[in-house]
């Protein structure tokens, strides 16, 4: 852990509970003014013995039975609240925090925010507008799904067919998203992956947002935006995509309301139609993949994770969190990206970057490390980058066309 002096925690503020192990968040916290412990699975143990860093061990197994004994520990230690850090700990959040709150509720919202099938549902009911969607138990169900999508566009014989999207239950983002054009694709789905949600394609522009609450009011709300979904992201967005700002505030205040958020952290994804009509993809009560914390500090320089603590502190006041976030777009000290790369090849040997990645004046770092093996697995749906690019700089649509750049690319040859 780089040396940085750990600052005195106040304790008249929040006690909280780190859901997961990111050595980022340990960091941020290190240096910030609340107390924390963090309840990570035993692999973690060693290390935060060696570092010194407030630790208790549980597996995130599936809730069960034993599921009061991590609320009562840390209810006993005197903990506030828990934050979830990736979307296998929101329903542990849920159920802790309904003891550690005193809310039940909460553990209900929790279940809302990890089902893709019942928050479209939810979604539905608050008047929030979403594509069609159904879930599918088998292969016969994607094939009618399939079938009476396109029937519904009135596509006549011969006509290519429109997408849908299969996306698993309860997995972040991109992992288990796979895209289907004929019922010849159905056939390659493995059964384990059953059941799924189906969903219509959204023609559209694809964006996610970032936004932290505090009392039910939105404090900070970050756009965006997909260079490539699955490859590329950067902070803040095009004039183009900001354009929408207001419309978009009103949708998160929308999806507030609806989802009945007190506080905390939500990262939905959203699609603007070429009318301007605005449809709802899914939200995440967790940070974001791709890194977009540490974009965000890098656009803005406030912590994205000390963040997440002011908005989950029920001890956090309205001024503290109204202090501590910069100015939306204007107070940017440029726009911060980064590209996650899949090998192009079959087989591979070594890392390069490409002289002209390396050359870029935008060009900062990146975390890609030197192959294990020489063949590369088949990727299947959107699968999984095997590291980030990270890039800076001041003009938007510059960064924009960098990223898709990168798609052409070797980076491992």
């Amino acid at each position: 852990m780089p040396q940085s002096e750990p600052i005195a925690k106040d304790p008249d503020k929040g006690y909280v509970a780190l859901l997961g192990w990111s050595l980022n968040a340990v960091e941020a916290l290190d240096r910030f003014d609340r107390r924390y412990v963090v309840v990570a699975p035993d692999w973690a143990e060693k290390y935060c013995v060696e570092h010194d860093i407030p630790y208790m061990s549980w597996n995130f197994e599936r809730l069960n039975d034993r599921s009061m004994e991590i609320a009562e520990m840390l209810h006993e230690e005197g903990v506030d609240v828990a934050i979830p850090l990736f979307e296998e700990t929101v329903e542990w959040a849920g159920a802790i925090n309904s003891v550690l709150l005193d809310n039940p509720r909460l553990f209900g919202q929790a279940m809302l925010l990890r089902d893709k099938a019942l928050m479209k549902r939810r979604a539905q009911l608050g008047g929030i507008r979403v594509g069609i969607f159904e879930e599918a138990h088998d292969r016969e169900d994607v094939v009618r799904f399939l079938k009476r999508v396109n029937q519904t566009l009135l596509k006549l014989d011969g006509d290519p067919n429109d997408p849908i999207h299969l996306k698993a239950f309860d997995k972040a983002g991109c992992l288990g998203h796979r895209v289907i054009r004929t019922p010849d694709e159905i056939d390659s789905i493995p059964e384990e992956e059953f059941p799924v949600l189906m969903e219509s394609h959204l023609d559209g522009w694809e964006f996610a947002v970032e936004a932290w609450i505090h009392r039910g009011k939105v404090k900070f709300l970050n756009i965006s935006e997909y260079v490539t979904l699955g490859y590329s992201v950067f902070v803040p967005a095009t004039p183009e995509l900001e354009k929408y700002r207001p419309q978009i505030t009103a949708q998160i205040e929308k999806l507030v309301k609806t989802f009945d958020i007190e506080f905390g952290f939500v990262h939905p994804e959203y699609f603007v139609t070429s009318d301007g009509e605005m449809y709802f993809g899914e939200v995440a009560y967790r940070p974001p993949g791709f890194k977009v914390f540490e974009l965000l500090e890098r656009a803005y320089g406030f912590n994205a994770y000390q963040a997440l603590v002011l908005s989950f502190d029920p001890k956090t006041t309205e001024e503290e969190i109204d202090a501590f976030f910069p100015r939306e777009v204007v107070d940017a000290t440029g726009v911060a990206g980064c590209f996650g790369v899949y090998p192009r090849r079959r087989v591979v040997s070594e890392l390069r970057i490409p002289q002209q990645t390396e050359d870029d004046d935008y060009y900062e770092s990146h975390d890609l490390t030197a192959p294990l093996e020489e063949t590369v697995t088949k990727r299947t749906a959107f699968g999984t980058h095997w590291g980030l690019l990270y890039f800076f700089g001041d003009d938007p649509y510059r960064m924009r066309d960098l990223l898709k750049e990168q798609e052409e690319l070797d980076f491992y040859v």
